[in-house]
């Protein structure tokens, strides 16, 4: 099994798009004004999002996308005009990350794991939870 995408929801996709080219993804599909997906430039995976007409409530979703050049990433992405909630800080679960949220408040994490983002040294092995 392999993750294809994730669809997050947005009020407004004719302003969520240029937002998400601003990160760097590429639009692949534009079917305004319910859908429009984008390709990541890194692997194969995709990030969709459609019109909805009321956002969730809550936290909702958490979206991550690895950067191995994450500070220079994140200036980038700044100098487009796009802020951050947290600018890239070392995570005690090995990661640095920066945070920010979408034009429709959906949670956004730019990290870079290296090593510890699939095998962290509590990492369970062989099913064995000791």
């Amino acid at each position: 099994m392999n993750l294809n995408q994730i669809t997050v929801p947005s009020l407004d996709l004719t302003k969520s798009i240029p937002f998400y080219e601003k990160l760097g993804l590429k639009l692949i599909v534009k079917s305004l004004p319910h859908y429009a997906r984008f390709e990541c430039p890194n692997g194969n995976s995709t990030l969709s999002i459609h019109q909805t007409d009321e956002l969730p409530k809550g936290d909702g979703i958490y979206v991550y996308f690895e950067c191995k050049n994450l500070d220079e990433n994140v200036e980038k992405i700044k100098s487009k005009g796009i802020q951050f909630d947290q600018e890239p800080t070392d995570q005690r679960w090995l990661w640095r990350e920066a945070r920010l949220k979408d034009v429709d408040g959906n949670q956004l994490i730019l990290f870079y794991g290296g090593e510890n983002r699939l095998n962290p040294p509590w990492r369970i092995e062989n099913g064995n939870k000791n």
